[in-house]
């Protein structure tokens, strides 16, 4: 069972690579251009949240899982590397996670607090905060480089990285586990469910308002534009909620299993190893898919992704023509 279930592993992260690497520079080319309608301060988080997508598919999943099944024993498994790229690959998956709540924060301004949002929702502000929130995440991620030590060591020269055993059972580290665990996940759930619902629930109740104005509710089929737009909104900050939670809750309820338990994540059993898998793999599906969900949901952007797409066969067939 533990084989087959790691060459479906190999299969999924090689696949994650190959669509996600090619998929997130389109979405920051797209993006940068400006042409998809959308206000700079959105341009700028949805810039910086498919950035750290990208970071993550990067780290994580090409250069420590799709590496290590075809790039074996290369300089990228010395351990002085390897504990480097520990260092990135948390740090851009909490980046990943955190430009979202930020986003899903500026977002609950724009829509709840109008007053507010001339002065938060602009470019300048996102930069600050975007800025603040990735160096912060990164002297958060700096002890996590000395949680790990050599594999083994091979004349002189350390190669491969594994967690200390005192992670597990030293209480300062114990400590840092939970505070790493509850910064990511549990914070940016708490966070992303409560204004997401805010925000559903005021423009919820601006729609019934809105359609008592007009009438819509003696049975009159008016179309509006307006609370097409609401719609879109609602159905979007529902996916975004749902999704964080779904792909999240395996990582989650692992964590907590351990963690009741008093085991040992280094001595894990087969069945329990490959829960624990499954989760990784859909915490790193969750970071690749905020941006795409933002972005299917803007006909903008899905027009300039089109064109994109469209481009090397016109210029192909333009030439041919010629």
């Amino acid at each position: 069972m533990l084989e087959t279930f790691n060459s479906v592993k190999e299969i999924y992260y090689l696949t994650l690579a190959i669509i996600g690497v090619p998929g997130r520079f389109l979405a920051i080319v797209i993006l940068i251009r400006r042409k998809c309608g959308l206000s700079t301060c959105t341009t700028r988080y949805l810039v910086a949240m498919a950035t750290a997508d990208l970071m993550v598919i990067v780290t994580e999943v090409f250069l420590w899982r799709v590496r290590h099944y075809y790039f074996p024993r290369s300089f990228l498994d010395t351990t002085h590397v390897c504990r480097v790229n520990t260092f990135l690959r948390r740090a851009a998956t909490d980046c990943s996670v955190w430009f979202t709540v930020t986003f899903s924060f500026d977002r609950f301004v724009a829509i709840c607090c109008l007053k507010l949002s001339r002065k938060y929702c602009t470019g300048k502000t996102a930069t600050v905060v975007l800025a603040t929130t990735g160096i912060l995440l990164c002297f958060k991620n700096i002890p996590l480089y000395f949680t790990q030590e050599p594999a083994e060591v091979i004349i002189n020269v350390p190669w491969g990285c594994s967690t200390k055993p005192s992670y597990f059972t030293n209480p300062t580290w114990v400590g840092f586990d939970w505070f790493d665990t509850a910064l990511t996940p549990f914070v940016p759930f708490v966070l992303i469910l409560l204004l997401n619902s805010l925000t559903v629930k005021h423009i919820l109740v601006a729609s019934r308002v809105r359609n008592g104005l007009r009438g819509q509710g003696k049975g009159e089929n008016q179309s509006d534009p307006e609370m097409e737009s609401r719609r879109k909104s609602v159905i979007l900050l529902i996916t975004i909620s749902g999704s964080f939670i779904l792909l999240w809750m395996m990582y989650v309820i692992h964590f907590f299993y351990y963690s009741i338990a008093e085991l040992n994540m280094l001595k894990h059993h087969d069945a329990l190893n490959i829960f624990s898998q499954v989760g990784k793999m859909l915490v790193n599906l969750s970071c690749c898919t905020n941006t795409f969900i933002y972005g299917v949901t803007q006909s903008m952007f899905r027009k300039q992704v089109m064109n994109a797409l469209k481009y090397p066969v016109t210029s192909i067939s333009q030439l041919i023509n010629k």
